[in-house]
């Protein structure tokens, strides 16, 4: 991976020179921003000065979030008390960050320090376990930290795969991985809207990095549904998604190759003299006021998804080859707990999940199961309870809630299909 972006990098300096050229061509004069009283800023970093670190290092989310808000209007009180009307909150706000930002940084690269009092590769305390909805076709709990991701799935007929249609991209999906954030799991009280960019970018990133994993259809026909549910978020909620879902396939009984787990590496730097740190499992506060975040998922074999997120004007080779080692260090530690909930996908369905039995006919007798105007293929559904999917190859689907049910259809269309041989 390391020598692959090492390679790509005088490509990418190409396309940054041309870049460069378009921008020297057509850009506009920089707007001057006018500066604050640098009396006043020093007044906000005097009156934050030690309050930040008490409030940075509790480690209780809720109370940490309770504390700073209330820091934050009593350093609007005092300056809108000494200084009134001549500086917005928001201004006040953007400095609060940036010292809260300082403050970590420093913690982290000259005392060690984290947060929540973890060393640079500690990995959060993290317990899982499975079929905890017994009622579901499979099910999966993982917790890691203050995050806790419920993964759902649900096994469905060939024929309930989800169609694409876009500009660039037709076709079928039959593996999806859909992640659903709740404002509760933020301890926030707001109406739930319809899926935004974070829901689909975290499903998608979930979604990719199983995709390997999953049988192909001639080995497991079934359409795969996983809905991860985010109980409590503390940062990481889309790599412990992963690691859900990963729990769920196998207690459905899907043929996955191997377990997956997902982990998120973090990274706090000091540009002007280039020190930094990397993190292990980084939680809120690091992700929101650290300088990287960089999600890392796979099994014990390789990488099966990566995505990077930088807040600095980029990062060493260097970087990034400690971060991948720390992160598959950190993968095999998840791994090994989450093997011991299930190491292998069950031998046996849900009793509650569907049937699928399958036939090949010939092709020419596809017209006589349908029938005219599907008058037969009507009748073998209403009759049996079945689902029937049919394929141009002339294979048939038969998904049924019981076997009884399955085998009543299958029988119905071998009478209509078997050919007499004299």
């Amino acid at each position: 991976m390391v020598e692959a972006t090492e390679f790509a990098k005088p490509y990418l300096k190409q396309i940054i020179d041309f870049q460069n050229q378009v921008i020297s061509k057509f850009a506009k004069p920089k707007a001057e921003i006018t500066k604050e009283n640098p009396e006043i800023i020093n007044t906000a970093k005097e009156f934050l000065k030690g309050k930040l670190d008490q409030i940075l290092f509790e480690r209780d989310k809720d109370l940490r979030n309770q504390q700073e808000t209330d820091l934050k209007q009593q350093l609007i009180d005092l300056i809108e008390e000494k200084y009134p009307n001549q500086i917005s909150p928001r201004v006040l706000f953007s400095l609060f960050d940036d010292e809260t930002d300082r403050v970590m940084t420093k913690n982290i690269l000259e005392q060690d320090k984290r947060p929540d009092n973890r060393n640079s590769d500690q990995l959060r305390e993290i317990s899982c376990e499975v079929d905890v909805l017994p009622r579901t076709h499979g099910s999966g709990l993982f917790s890691r930290g203050q995050t806790t991701a419920l993964s759902i799935l649900t096994l469905g007929a060939p024929g309930d795969q989800q169609l694409l249609e876009g500009m660039e991209i037709s076709g079928k999906k039959r593996f999806m991985l859909h992640y659903n954030f709740p404002p509760y799991s933020v301890g926030e009280v707001k109406p739930m809207r319809g899926p935004g960019r974070r829901e689909i970018g975290h499903g998608s990133i979930g979604e990719k990095a199983l995709l390997p994993l999953i049988p192909k259809a001639e080995d497991f026909p079934y359409t795969i549904r996983v809905v991860s549910e985010i109980l409590s978020s503390n940062g990481s909620s889309s790599m412990a998604s992963i690691s859900g879902a990963s729990l769920a396939l196998m207690d459905a009984g899907v043929p996955i190759k191997s377990q997956a787990a997902g982990i998120a590496i973090g990274l706090v730097m000091d540009e002007e003299t280039e020190k930094f740190c990397v993190l292990t499992d980084i939680q809120g506060p690091e992700d929101h006021h650290g300088d990287m975040d960089f999600k890392v998922a796979g099994t014990r074999k390789g990488i099966t998804v990566i995505q990077m997120d930088v807040k600095i004007s980029g990062i060493t080779q260097e970087i990034l080859k400690i971060a991948l080692e720390k992160a598959r260090k950190a993968r095999l530690q998840i791994l090994d707990i989450t093997e011991k909930a299930i190491s292998k996908p069950r031998e046996k369905l849900s009793p509650y999940a569907p049937r699928i039995l399958t036939i090949q006919i010939n092709p020419n007798k596809i017209r006589e199961v349908v029938g005219p105007g599907g008058k037969i293929i009507n009748e073998i559904v209403s009759e049996t309870g079945a689902t029937i999917d049919i394929e141009q190859t002339g294979l048939i689907f038969i998904t049924a809630e019981t076997e009884d049910s399955a085998q009543k259809a299958l029988k119905w269309i071998e009478n209509i299909t078997h050919e007499t041989r004299v």
